[in-house]
This record gives C-alpha cells, sequence and structure tokens, in this order.
C-alpha cells in the first residue's frame, strides 16, 4: 500500500473516531447527565409536560395513600422531610382505623404552575404551584427532586403559602428559573446555612429572621408553655441539611431566593411530682413507644419556605408544615 493510501486510512479512521466520539456526547447531552470538556451540561431539570405528569403521578400516589393509610402506596413520590411527615401520619391512622380512612376527601390540585431551573448536576428538581381544594385560598408549593435519569420524581418539600407570599421568580427569554447554590453569598443567608441559623434562633433570638408566626411568635408560644405549673417543657432544634434534607433556593425577580430548608425539633414534657401526663390524642398514642408516666418525648420533623432578600436584611419564613414524627414515654 502506498504512503498516501495510508495517509487516507489513517484520516478516514480518525474522522469517524471523531464522530462517533461527538455522536456520543450528543447522546448523553440529551439525557442530562454527561461532561463535557470536564464541566456539566447546564440543562433544564425537566420539561414542562414532564413536571405535570409528575405532579398528577404524586396527587394520585397520594390520594391512595390516603385513602387506605397505606405509606407503601406513595413511598415512592415522596422523600425527605415530606417522606417523614407523610409515613407517620399514615401509619398513625393505620393504627386508629386498620380499615383505612373513613374521612378520606380527594386532594385536587388546581392551576398549577411550573418553575424549573436550568442547573447543571444532581439533584435535579422543580416547583409546582398550585391552587388545593383545602387549605384556603393557600398555594400549595411542592418541590420534586430526583437524583438521577432513571430515578422518578418525588416530591421533598410540601409547604402552603399565602397567595400574594408567592414571589416572583427570576427567568431566563425561554422561561427557565434560576437556581442559587447553597453556598451562595449575595443574600442575606447562604441557602446553606439557613436550617442552623433558625435553629439557633428559635434558642436564642437574635436579628436574623423577622417577626412573624413562624418565629417570634412561636418563640412566644413556646415560653408561655413553659411556664405553665405542673409540667415543665424543653425544647430542643436541630438542622437537617443532607440528602433528601438538602435546601434548594430558587432566585426571585429581585435578586433575593426563596429557600426551602428542614429542620427537626423536640419537645420533652415533664410531669411534676404527684401528678402524670396526659396524652393528647390517639394519633399521638400510636407513635409513641413506652410507657408514658413522668415524661412524654415528642419527635417533629419541618419543612420551612423563607425569602432571603439580596444582599442583606432580615430573612422572612413564609410557611411552615410540620408534623409529629415519632414520641417516646418514660
Amino acid at each position: 500500500m502506498s504512503r498516501d493510501r495510508r495517509r487516507g486510512g489513517l484520516r478516514r479512521r480518525d474522522r469517524n473516531a471523531l464522530i462517533a466520539a461527538s455522536l456520543a456526547a450528543l447522546s448523553l447531552t440529551a439525557s442530562g447527565c454527561v461532561v463535557v470538556h470536564g464541566e456539566r451540561v447546564v440543562l433544564p431539570a425537566t420539561t414542562r409536560a414532564e413536571a405535570a405528569k409528575a405532579l398528577q403521578g404524586f396527587t394520585d400516589a397520594y390520594n391512595k395513600a390516603d385513602k387506605a393509610y397505606d405509606s407503601s402506596l406513595d413511598a415512592d413520590h415522596v422523600t425527605g422531610p415530606l417522606a417523614d411527615i407523610d409515613a407517620a401520619r399514615l401509619k398513625a391512622g393505620h393504627a386508629n382505623s386498620p380499615s383505612g380512612n373513613a374521612n378520606h376527601t380527594p386532594l385536587e390540585l388546581t392551576d398549577a404552575k411550573f418553575t424549573i431551573p436550568k442547573k447543571a448536576g444532581w439533584p435535579r428538581w422543580f416547583v409546582a404551584d398550585a391552587h388545593g381544594n383545602k387549605g384556603g385560598t393557600a398555594r400549595w408549593m411542592l418541590v420534586f427532586t430526583r437524583d438521577s435519569l432513571g430515578a422518578p420524581w418525588r416530591v421533598a418539600y410540601l409547604t402552603l403559602l399565602a397567595p400574594g407570599d408567592v414571589p416572583e421568580f427570576r427567568t431566563d427569554k425561554d422561561g427557565w428559573a434560576e437556581a442559587v447554590p447553597a453556598n451562595s453569598t449575595g443574600i442575606a443567608v447562604p441557602p446553606g446555612e439557613l436550617s442552623k441559623d433558625y435553629t439557633d434562633y428559635l434558642k436564642h433570638g437574635g436579628t436574623t429572621f423577622a417577626d412573624g408566626r413562624n418565629t417570634s411568635g412561636w418563640r412566644t408560644a413556646r415560653e408561655q408553655q413553659a411556664s405553665k405549673p405542673g409540667l415543665a417543657r424543653q425544647f430542643i432544634d436541630e438542622p437537617l441539611t443532607d440528602g433528601g434534607y438538602a435546601p434548594l433556593a430558587l432566585r426571585t425577580a429581585d435578586g433575593g431566593a426563596l429557600v426551602f430548608f428542614t429542620t427537626r425539633h423536640y419537645e420533652k414534657q415533664t410531669a411534676a411530682a404527684g401528678t402524670s401526663i396526659t396524652v393528647p390524642n390517639k394519633d399521638v398514642q400510636a407513635l409513641t413507644k413506652g410507657d408514658v408516666e413522668q415524661t412524654l418525648t415528642l419527635e417533629f420533623v419541618s419543612n420551612e419556605a423563607a425569602l432571603d432578600p439580596a444582599g442583606s436584611g432580615r430573612v422572612k419564613v413564609l410557611g411552615r408544615v410540620q408534623g409529629l414524627t415519632a414520641a417516646r414515654g418514660e
């Protein structure tokens, strides 16, 4: 074979290899998980049609689980704080009504709006904002997340907000939103620090958070409870920031962020000598381990939505959904 023919063959093989590599990169780009030139591709978390399908899938599963009081029926559609709250609620319901929920009313979510961030890497996530047939005029804010392309969309955060509290989000020319990193310093508190700052505030107070029902109001209510004679109450608050509890934040139109984050709370009730503790209701009884004699420790998981202003200023906790997840008597 001549030198020219050998060179021609090499050029063809090189060209074919390049085409094959390019096609592979394009295929992976379409799947949403590719590293090109050492950088992850920035893509919308999902399509609006897929987001709508995920919302319907969650609603259907949620209704089936609520009707049967069976957490296995929606386990593939929830994660993080909502999974903890939902599973405990269904466990208590099943214990008190093994045949199912006689008062079940199907949840209906309408007028859904989807805010989908364009970002790199995993997890990918988006926010659904819908009107529910429960909760009055409140908007249901559901944060869907998944850790890989083949994983199902699951709701990690569920918060109810007054219609006027839902902020306007920053979007690009195609309508895709902007995710705010956990370590972002362009806002009053980095999203990754909000859970700890919130639990510190509940214990010590301070100026990080604006006054409101979920901040100064909650601290005042605790102080009043702790001062009641015959029953001492102690409160312990813990941040939750890993895995399904990781904070997620969207950039608002004014440069701030709407941050979803998680906390865990304990309330220990101790009866005075010669007195006893009354377990509040059957749902608490169903989640209580041990005999309630002198103390009852309640464990709650809470998910919050907070408006974190650009630059500096006080963080406003717009909504909080909390559920009892466990209890212990001694």
